[in-house]
C-alpha cells in the first residue's frame, strides 16, 4: 500500500474513499473526506457510488450504515468524523454549548456599523458607530428568530415570564426587535421605536436574571432563534441590557 515515489524518495501515502455521486446528491462529507485527506498528504483513490442501488450494495457489502468510507492501509477508517478523529482532530459535538452564533453577529453588526459610517463620514469609529452597531444587532437577532418562528417560541417560552402568560407575545416580540432597530437604523419614528425596545429588553433582562441568578436554570437562550446551544446567560442578559440602553439614549437624544 505504501511506496516510495520515483523523484523524492519519501513515502506516498494511499487512500481509498468510497463516497455517494449520483446526478440528484453529491455528499458533502465525501468532499471533506477528501480534502482531509489531501491536505493530510494522502493520494486518494477516488470510488463514486453513482446510485441509490450501488450505495446499498456497498454498505451492505462492507456492514457500515453510511456513506463515505474511508480506507488506509486496507483498514476501514470509517466516515468523515471518524476520519477526522484518525488525524487527531476535535468532531464537533452537536449537543455542545456554544457562544459562536451570538459572536458572529455581533461581529458582522460592528462591521456593518462601521462600514456604514465610513461610507457617510470616511471615519470608522464614533458615537453614530456605536448606535449602528447596537440596531444592525437587533436586526440580525431578528431575522434568526423569524427564520424559524415556532422553534424560537418553543425555546422562548421556556424562561420568558411574560410569554409564559401571554404565549402570542413569543410570535410578536421578533417582530417587535426588527421594527424598533430598523426605525433607530433610519433615526425614525424613535417615540415609537424606543419605547418597544426599552419593554421588550426590560421583560427579557428581568426574564433572564430570574432564570440563571435567581431559579439557576440551565437554559439554552432563545436570542439566535429555537434550536440553538448558546446557554442563557451573561449574553442574553447584554442582549436585553443593549436595548433597554439604546432605547432610552434615542429618547434622550
Amino acid at each position: 500500500m505504501l511506496e516510495k515515489t520515483a523523484h523524492s524518495g519519501e513515502i506516498e501515502k494511499h487512500a481509498k474513499l468510497y463516497r455517494m455521486v449520483t446526478p440528484d446528491h453529491v455528499c458533502p462529507f465525501g468532499l471533506k473526506s477528501k480534502a482531509l485527506l489531501e491536505r493530510k498528504g494522502y493520494k486518494v483513490e477516488d470510488f463514486h457510488l453513482r446510485s441509490r442501488e450501488s450505495t446499498d450494495k456497498f454498505k451492505a457489502e462492507h456492514d457500515v450504515k453510511t456513506t463515505p468510507q474511508t480506507f488506509i492501509k486496507g483498514d476501514r477508517i470509517g466516515g468523515y468524523d471518524a476520519l477526522k478523529k484518525y488525524f487527531g482532530l476535535d468532531v464537533d459535538d452537536p449537543d455542545e454549548k456554544t457562544y459562536t452564533p451570538v459572536i458572529a453577529i455581533f461581529a458582522m453588526a460592528f462591521f456593518m456599523a462601521a462600514a456604514a459610517r465610513f461610507a457617510l463620514t470616511g471615519s470608522v469609529f464614533g458615537l453614530r458607530t456605536i448606535e449602528w452597531f447596537i440596531a444592525f444587532s437587533m436586526c440580525l437577532l431578528a431575522v434568526q428568530k423569524l427564520r424559524d418562528l415556532s422553534s424560537f417560541s418553543n425555546q422562548f417560552l421556556g424562561y420568558d415570564l411574560l410569554a409564559q402568560r401571554v404565549v402570542p407575545y413569543a410570535y410578536v416580540y421578533p417582530f417587535a426587535e426588527a421594527l424598533a432597530g430598523v426605525l433607530m437604523i433610519a433615526g425614525a419614528l424613535i417615540w415609537l421605536a424606543s419605547p418597544v425596545a426599552i419593554f421588550i429588553g426590560t421583560v427579557g433582562a428581568v426574564s433572564v436574571f430570574k432564570a440563571v441568578y435567581i431559579d439557576k436554570r440551565e437554559l439554552k437562550c432563545a436570542c439566535v432563534g429555537g434550536n440553538s446551544n448558546v446557554p442563557l446567560g451573561f449574553v442574553s442578559l447584554t442582549e436585553n441590557l443593549m436595548m433597554i440602553a439604546m432605547g432610552i439614549w434615542m429618547l434622550a437624544t
